[in-house]
């Protein structure tokens, strides 16, 4: 119980802790044109990519972005491609679970990760050296799209605080 001086457990949280209420807009029905346009641009990043590859590459930037809404579908799709739960389980740490992943899919992840975070604010050479080795250049020129469209997508869920499950 907690009495004026002292502050409820929402206030005691930390900025950005859980959060307890719903989204705070339905931005596709308030933007069709531009949620046409994602589904559009989600489409077309897709053509020529591996299902499996677009879903790891799909669940790794949502982890990244803390996009719960996003992991939730992406995990649910990836499953649907048989994808096993244990690649699942540990693509939060897949350099460290080599063995798990081919050599494509770990160029793919490294990519996806310096994509999403441009911690440098810019792609290593070494990381887009890698992905080219593996991946014919159009088919990494889909693939920079793909990680791109996820990144957009994630950053729609996460401001509008979308619900995992709820479309």
């Amino acid at each position: 119980m907690t009495n004026p001086t002292t502050p409820s457990a929402a206030q005691q949280a930390p900025a950005g802790a859980g959060h307890h209420h719903g989204p705070r807009m339905r931005w596709a029905k308030l933007a069709p044109e531009v949620y046409k346009a994602m589904i559009a641009l989600d489409a077309a990043a897709k053509k020529g990519l591996d299902g499996t590859l677009i879903e790891l590459v799909n669940i790794r930037a949502s982890q990244l972005n803390r996009c719960a809404f996003c992991l939730h579908m992406h995990t649910a799709d990836a499953r649907k491609a048989g994808e096993t739960e244990e690649r699942i389980a540990l693509l939060a740490a897949w350099e460290e679970a080599a063995g798990f992943y081919t050599d494509r899919e770990r160029a793919a992840l490294a990519l996806t990760e310096a994509i999403t975070v441009l911690t440098e604010g810019f792609v290593p050479d070494a990381v887009y050296e890698q992905a080219a080795a593996v991946f014919e250049e159009a088919e990494l020129a889909q693939l920079i799209a793909q990680i791109t469209t996820i990144n957009a997508w994630n950053r729609f869920g996460v401001t509008t605080r979308l619900v995992p499950g709820q479309v």
